[in-house]
């Protein structure tokens, strides 16, 4: 376990530069496999109850559900985690103020599973490709992957050559890994579901990171609604949502949504600015002068 600082920055800057370098990074052990066993056994009732997905995307032998956040309260701990927030952090925040979680997903993978189309995740925002990184996505395995059992598979370099729609299945990697590693990609990686040609069920819990300022995969207010978001660290509330975004983005009556998550909400709360800070200077300049604040 990472104690010092200035280590854990080392180590953030290490991953992120394979991460750019690649498109992909696998941490070994970056949790303890205990943690992620006993994940497992508290999404039973879901695992159970949870119809297999339709359509050719999600795959008619995959199981898919969401809002991990209250079906288990050790969800958290893989979605703070320091190393691996600290990552998306690093690689996102070039383009945004903050990030935001865009989703938490549970996947088993069934026998018979044919390897899924391979896509970039990106390209659920129709913004312009290249110049920007979108998103982050972490695929923590709850059951070994192998190349047999459905195992994630990526095309390294991938998120280097945006022009290329597919690339050669030659180049395509599998990410095998036991329990406790952590498979992170960048939303410009091309890369898919593994086709699963063994008798085993591949199991693993998906938690992505993207640019605050976009329109998350998964509605995290209507996934945790005040009543549940109450009882989040005040991080963790933040990180699905209950924040404004200067400026003045994602607000309930023109102020910050963690009024939502008081005791006593107020009728009439009334506005209050959020503003980057180049923005308030030039608010306050044109206040104190009566003109724009010359352009340097």
């Amino acid at each position: 376990l990472l104690r010092r600082e200035e280590t854990l920055a080392d180590e953030i800057q290490y991953w992120t530069d394979r991460l750019f370098a690649d498109g992909y990074a696998i941490i070994p052990g970056a949790a303890d496999p205990a943690l992620l066993r006993q994940l497992d056994r508290d999404f039973g009732p879901a695992w159970e109850r949870t119809p297999f997905s339709r359509g050719n995307f999600f795959g008619t032998r995959t199981i898919r559900f969401a809002r991990l956040l209250v079906r288990s309260q050790l969800m958290a701990h893989l979605v703070q985690h320091e190393l691996i927030q600290g990552i998306a952090e690093r690689a996102l925040r070039p383009w945004c103020e903050s990030i935001q979680l865009n989703l938490t997903q549970a996947i088993a993978v069934h026998p018979g599973a044919p390897e899924q189309l391979p896509h970039r995740d990106q390209d659920m925002w129709d913004g312009p490709k290249g110049e920007l990184e979108y998103m982050v996505n972490v695929i923590w395995p709850l059951t070994p992957f192998t190349a047999e059992n459905g195992a994630t598979v990526l095309w390294s370099g991938s998120n280097r050559r945006e022009k290329d729609a597919y690339l050669a299945n030659t180049e395509k990697v599998a990410a095998e890994m036991p329990v406790g590693s952590a498979l992170l990609f960048l939303g410009s990686t091309l890369h898919a579901q593994g086709a699963n040609v063994s008798s085993e069920v591949r199991k693993a819990a998906v938690v992505g990171y993207s640019l605050s300022w976009l329109k998350a995969y998964e509605n995290q207010i209507l996934a945790y609604p005040p009543h549940v978001a109450r009882k989040f660290n005040p991080e963790l509330a933040d990180l699905v949502g209950y924040r404004q975004i200067p400026p003045n983005l994602n607000n309930f009556e023109a102020q910050s949504p963690t009024i939502l998550l008081r005791d006593e909400v107020p009728e009439f709360p009334g506005a209050v600015d959020a503003f980057r800070p180049d923005q308030i200077e030039a608010i306050d300049y044109y206040l104190a002068h009566g003109r724009p604040r010359p352009v340097e």
